[in-house]
């Protein structure tokens, strides 16, 4: 939406759906906030919209404590773009700025610092220490809301370089102290140790139909790294992570009864999970691995209008209001696991994967990483691929230009045209993938992903 009076009519009808899209902020007040705010609606000539919460809060706005706009699903088009500022964005939302600064991520993206501080101010009205800022000031109010570490540790694990500045930031934008943060919820909503777990909801827009993401999940779970248990309509999907600082258990739950239909009332929800972290710095990069695993900042609005505007697509898409594309909570991992199956893939698992320290349940260990797998199978395709992926020739990170991932793939032997299109739909979440061979017009455009998942949801049922 880039007309403000258009934004203003969001705003003045509490419409949902343009949540994490933009955001407006209260001269009067001086506190930005999400679209469907409840609170009374201000005046035209006293709001501002601003494409981030990290422009509003770098114009001096703090944020709703009503509203929680912080808490907003991400913008669909950091998912859609292939251009510099949409890989900058998946990147940040990766951790990549708090792991490896500006420069780490002006390297990752191929341009100098200075052009992406410049693109990203100029469309988004704010720089990359600002956006990871923001981020940061959210992960510190999810640990201090939510567990009982020490707030010099969650200083730390929420990004930032000293306690102070931690303090500083959190003032600015929640207008409380990090202590205040804290009381203002009731002891019995924290959990009381890490170990117990981070408790989170996992926003998204629109209409969600769970019931054919977690179908696919349990069909393709490899034992031993995941597994999804419990009836039909209130499942729970867990499974291992490898991150940067330390490993991860995640649990997220199917929402009972949630067929995907959203009413005028709710036209949104969330996902409930659960986090335990061995340390807690991987906190923002773990969600984002899992929200690009349930594809929760999709347009459900975009897509099902394009695709049921389709004869042949209109009934499924009727059937299956808001069906994702699922992602990759690991990229190496899925295309390694797209190449060999999930049956070769467990036997990977159990003869070369980590064992956790402390297994949980079924969950005993960490898919083998692509060094280990190219020491491990040094021989055909398997292990070109993860020597590929070991040193670099192919690399699937969220700030990846996609058209070069393929074609370093199509580099490699032993990977056919479908197993390449599968990694990129997956692996690096591009929404609009056409395998070859398949029936795919391009009136579906950019949401052929979405349109084959429909097919494919008919094909199993």
């Amino acid at each position: 939406m880039t007309d403000q009076d258009t934004r203003y009519e969001a705003v003045r009808s509490r419409d949902a759906r343009f949540d994490g899209e933009f955001f407006f902020a209260v001269e009067t007040t001086g506190i930005y906030c999400r679209p469907s705010c409840p609170a009374v609606t201000p005046k035209r000539h006293n709001v501002r919209f601003f494409a981030t919460a990290a422009a509003a809060q770098g114009s001096g706005f703090r944020a709703c404590r009503r509203c929680r706009p912080d808490a907003v699903p991400g913008s669909a088009d950091w998912n859609v773009r292939a251009d510099v500022v949409g890989r900058a964005m998946r990147l940040i939302g990766d951790g990549v700025v708090d792991r490896e600064g500006v420069t780490g991520l002006a390297d990752r993206l191929g341009y100098s610092a200075r052009q992406v501080q410049r693109q990203l101010t100029a469309e988004l009205g704010a720089g990359p220490v600002a956006l990871a800022r923001a981020q940061r000031a959210h992960t510190a109010r999810v640990l201090l809301q939510t567990t009982g570490l020490p707030v010099t540790e969650i200083a730390f694990a929420s990004g930032f370089a000293s306690v102070r500045q931690f303090n500083d930031t959190v003032r600015a934008v929640y207008a409380a102290t990090p202590t205040a943060l804290r009381t203002a919820v009731r002891a019995s909503r924290r959990t009381a140790t890490p170990s117990a777990g981070i408790p989170l909801r996992l926003a998204h827009r629109g209409p969600y139909h769970a019931g054919s993401m977690f179908d696919l999940l349990a069909r393709e779970a490899v034992a031993g790294v995941e597994e999804v248990s419990g009836p039909a309509g209130r499942r729970t999907y867990r499974r291992t992570l490898r991150l940067p600082y330390g490993t991860g258990i995640v649990a997220v739950d199917e929402r009972p009864g949630d067929t995907g239909r959203a009413t005028a009332v709710h036209p949104g929800g969330w996902l409930d999970a659960r986090l335990h972290l061995t340390d807690p710095r991987d906190l923002t990069t773990a969600v984002q691995r899992l929200r690009r695993l349930f594809d929760l900042d999709a347009d459900p609005y975009a897509v099902d209008e394009r695709l049921a505007a389709d004869p042949r697509l209109a009934p499924l898409v009727a059937a299956r209001p808001g069906l994702r594309a699922p992602g990759a909570a690991d990229p190496e991992e899925y295309a390694l696991r797209a190449l060999v199956g999930r049956t070769e893939a467990e036997r990977l698992v159990h003869a070369h994967g980590k064992t956790l320290d402390a297994p949980s349940g079924t969950l005993t260990h960490l898919f083998p990483e692509p060094a280990v797998l190219a020491a491990s199978v040094p021989y055909g395709p398997l292990g070109t691929l993860a020597a590929a992926l070991a040193d670099g020739t192919v690399r699937l990170d969220p700030g990846v230009d996609r058209d070069d991932a393929q074609a370093a793939l199509l580099t490699l032997p032993g990977l056919d045209a479908r197993t390449i299109a599968a990694i990129r739909a997956r692996a690096l979440g591009d929404p609009d993938v056409a395998p070859p061979g398949t029936d795919v017009p391009d009136t579906w455009r950019p949401w052929r992903t979405y349109a084959l998942h429909h097919l494919r949801a008919t094909e199993e049922r």
